[in-house]
């Protein structure tokens, strides 16, 4: 046998002992029982007399204390191990090659598959996700790129200010306008909107189109069925025609969104090509910029509109709620904001992205918030390598969950780590610095959200635009994720950007 013969050989037997051990030594990881479906499910949520909620987040931490930093479990056929320590998630990260492999995704792709439609940039992999990323980050991906929409968000900022005043007027006390955070789901896809199709929804209009409406509806479901979405990856094949409902309504509510996308590309490329006709130069923005290049065939561009835009929505609605509510329990750091605000831009100016830098306490207040209260409680990637991690050989293939949310509430990583405190991104140099695997909501790397910079602006902007606007709020928070039914209220109060806690008997 020749030497090449004999080194194939060794090579052959090498990868059976090394993948066997590892997965042996993977099996080694404590964690919850995995012996049906239904512990799989009850993993992630909390049955009680009260109802079903979902409690992902407090789950990793509740798993972190009870079977270490690094963890296993299922979901349905779904072997997962978890991560919630912040230097074993660094190393994973830090490990990833040229176009990381996120969580599992293949609800998403099979759904495509079964349409016939394009991934898009959040359910792509390989070669496919890479070409899009290129594509897409020369327009939205930097903070100077986004820049130039600020004149397209600061116009549905001063709806949804006028949006609020109307409603007040409405109010039977003339003051109180419920359900804020629905206004702030408009007010988001409203925003992302101006920017992905470069035109208007009407989301925060008396008189809603029936279209916008009908995505609203799409788009709720594809929320409150979080868990439908879950439900639609675990439960196997061979189970839907027993438990059909988590399939169908997967289905129907990405058909409502793919639709409405679709919809409004193809009324912007009809512009478009109008002016092409005539002769005109053709000046827009990202939808534009990408109907000229070709570098996206048509397909591509309907399906990651469509994934933009439902992700968002999520992040700047979500966040922007949570923040509004943590300013109002806390008013000493509402005040604090408040002043900064006046103090550098004054109290009626129309800020732009250039005036960011100038309320770092602003930008502060959206890191801490995200801290808290992440608009996802982990990141997913898919092992391309062998790894080890924690002492335990983790093989190629392997579904990880980086569980963020737990690092974020670690004292260790963030001093006090369960009260709020924004000035704590302002210290740098000290005990009180921040570790940046210690929080990392958008992701780390090249599969971190490109969507990013336009979130961060359509909250900064809005939250120093607000200096005039009250918030007052019930004095138990809304639930982590989709599916709350905690009252929001916004009232007149006796000075700018003031708020107080109260109790509802």
């Amino acid at each position: 046998m020749n030497n090449a013969a004999v080194n194939i050989w060794y090579k052959f037997i090498f990868d059976i002992c090394f993948h066997f051990f590892g997965f042996m030594s993977r099996s080694g990881i404590a964690g919850p029982s995995s012996n049906c479906l239904f512990n799989h499910l009850r993993n992630c949520w909390n049955v009680s007399e009260s109802g079903c909620t979902m409690y992902i987040p407090t789950s990793s931490q509740k798993h972190t204390r009870e079977y270490g930093k690094i963890f296993k479990s299922h979901f349905g056929p779904q072997f997962v191990v978890s991560i919630a320590d912040r230097d074993m998630v660094a190393q994973v990260l830090r490990a990833e090659g040229a176009a990381p492999q996120r969580a599992n995704m293949g609800s998403w792709q099979e759904y495509r598959h079964l349409r016939g439609r394009a991934t898009g940039l959040i359910s792509a992999e390989g070669e496919q996700w890479l070409k899009m990323r290129r594509v897409l980050r020369q327009r939205i991906l930097k903070p100077r790129d986004v820049a130039i929409f600020s004149g397209e968000i600061n116009q549905v900022i001063a709806d949804l200010i006028k949006r609020i005043y109307i409603l007040r007027s409405q109010a039977e006390d003339g003051e109180t306008v419920t359900s804020i955070n629905d206004l702030f789901f408009k007010y988001s896809m409203e925003g992302v909107a101006t920017i992905l199709y470069e035109s208007r929804l009407g989301c925060l209009e008396n008189s809603v189109p029936q279209l916008t409406v009908d995505y609203i509806e799409a788009l709720g479901l594809m929320f409150s069925m979080f868990k439908t979405s879950m439900y639609a990856g675990a439960i196997p094949r061979w189970l839907r025609p027993f438990v059909p409902k988590p399939w169908r309504e997967f289905c129907r509510s990405w058909d409502g969104l793919f639709k409405f996308s679709q919809i409004h590309v193809d009324n912007k490329l009809r512009d478009i090509q109008c002016h092409m006709d005539r002769g005109e130069t053709v000046r827009g923005g990202l939808l534009s910029c990408l109907f000229l290049s070709q570098e996206l065939t048509l397909e591509e561009i309907y399906a990651n509109m469509t994934e933009m835009l439902l992700a968002g929505v999520d992040t700047t609605s979500f966040t922007l709620s949570w923040a509004v509510y943590l300013l109002a329990r806390h008013p000493e750091v509402q005040q604090t904001v408040y002043r900064e605000i006046v103090k550098n831009l004054g109290e009626r100016h129309v800020p732009t992205a250039a005036d960011v830098p100038k309320v770092p306490l602003v930008r502060a207040l959206l890191k801490e918030t995200l801290r808290l209260f992440p608009v996802l409680p982990g990141n997913g990637r898919v092992t391309q390598e062998d790894l080890v991690v924690g002492g335990y050989l983790i093989p190629k293939g392997t579904q990880l969950a980086l569980c963020h949310y737990a690092t974020s509430y670690e004292d260790e990583n963030f001093p006090r780590a369960k009260e709020f405190r924004p000035e704590r991104w302002l210290r740098k140099g000290s005990l009180d610095r921040v570790d940046n695997f210690g929080s990392i909501p958008f992701g780390f790397g090249v599969r971190s959200c490109i969507g990013r910079r336009i979130a961060e602006l359509e909250i900064h902007l809005v939250v120093i635009q607000s200096n005039n606007i009250g918030e007052k709020h019930p004095q138990e928070a809304p639930s982590l994720y989709p599916g709350s039914t905690a009252s929001w209220q916004v009232t007149s109060l006796p000075k700018p950007l003031l708020s107080s806690p109260v109790s509802h008997g």
